[in-house]
């Protein structure tokens, strides 16, 4: 893939903005859709980005989509909105966190058009993102991964195949159970420890010699002991939307596991008490608990 190609991204949030300037500063010549935060738009417009019109105009523009979208119904939403500007030899990555099925359906609809897709979600948040620092679970045809390596590389120091359409998806879903698992350990652990008269402070500064010292446990308490429960940037939203979609792999396995029921309940249980919109650490604010 030259440099020169132009590339188009569908997603400019916490996320997208920062993929878009690694891939501004690589030279890739680059399209990007509006977004409802006016303000990353604009900071890439200034930077030398284009704007598209429609997810069609995008398509026509680039040679290569990125979506960075919420979830498996906005992929196929915009899917199904560049399919009349799509032609063959395109590619379209989708580095969302989605459904493995809806990822292998959309491939196999869009193959037949001659239209490559990759699912490509990530690792790390919008700082690893500015820094060019995440790592990619990649799912897609192996013969192709060459052609969109150069791309990847502008925003991600890891990049793992994992094998054809809807791989990297699982891959991420099984990485995601984990993620969540912890946040929700942490928090009820802190939780505990504050109606216990456990020092925080104390707690955590022991915790970061031992095996509990992790990226999650600082994100969500060394910042909560400066007073912003928002070190996360991770919404309750999408964490329980992941898990949702890895509830639904249990035929694949022997069944979810007793373990996974109680994470999804602790998000289902923020959901109800409408904290969705909020980020994972806020779940250890002491003003949000019951």
């Amino acid at each position: 893939m030259s440099d020169q190609q132009p590339a188009g991204f569908v997603g400019v949030g916490q996320m997208g903005e920062g993929m878009c300037q690694r891939l501004l500063q690589a030279g890739f010549p680059l399209s990007v859709l509006a977004h409802r935060n006016r303000a990353p738009v604009e900071r890439l417009l200034a930077q030398g980005a284009r704007e598209a019109a429609s997810a069609a105009a995008l398509a026509q523009a680039s040679s290569v989509i990125i979506l960075c979208v919420s979830n498996a119904e906005a992929v196929a939403r915009t899917v199904e909105a560049m399919r009349p500007a799509l032609r063959q030899g395109h590619i379209i990555i989708d580095t969302s966190t989605s459904d493995p099925e809806v990822t292998r359906r959309l491939a196999g609809e869009l193959a037949s058009d001659g239209v490559t897709l990759f699912d490509a979600p990530l690792t790390g948040g919008p700082v690893q993102a500015a820094a060019g620092e995440l790592g990619v679970l990649l799912g897609g045809p192996a013969d192709a991964v060459a052609q969109i390596e150069p791309l990847l590389r502008a925003f991600a120091r890891r990049i793992e195949h994992f094998g054809p359409a809807g791989a990297g998806h699982l891959a991420k879903l099984v990485n995601n159970y984990l993620v969540c698992g912890m946040v929700a350990l942490i928090a009820d652990t802190y939780n505990a420890a504050r109606d216990l008269g456990v020092d925080w402070a104390k707690l955590y500064s022991v915790m970061q010699q031992g095996s509990n010292n992790s990226p999650a446990l600082q994100r969500i308490v060394a910042n909560a002991l400066e007073g912003n429960f928002d070190g996360y940037r991770f919404s309750i939203a999408n964490a329980h939307k992941d898990m949702a979609y890895y509830m639904r792999l249990g035929d694949g396995l022997s069944g979810p596991s007793e373990l996974a029921a109680a994470v999804m309940e602790e998000y289902d249980d923020a959901i109800a008490r409408g904290l969705g919109d909020n980020m994972v650490s806020r779940l250890i604010d002491p003003s949000l608990q019951d």
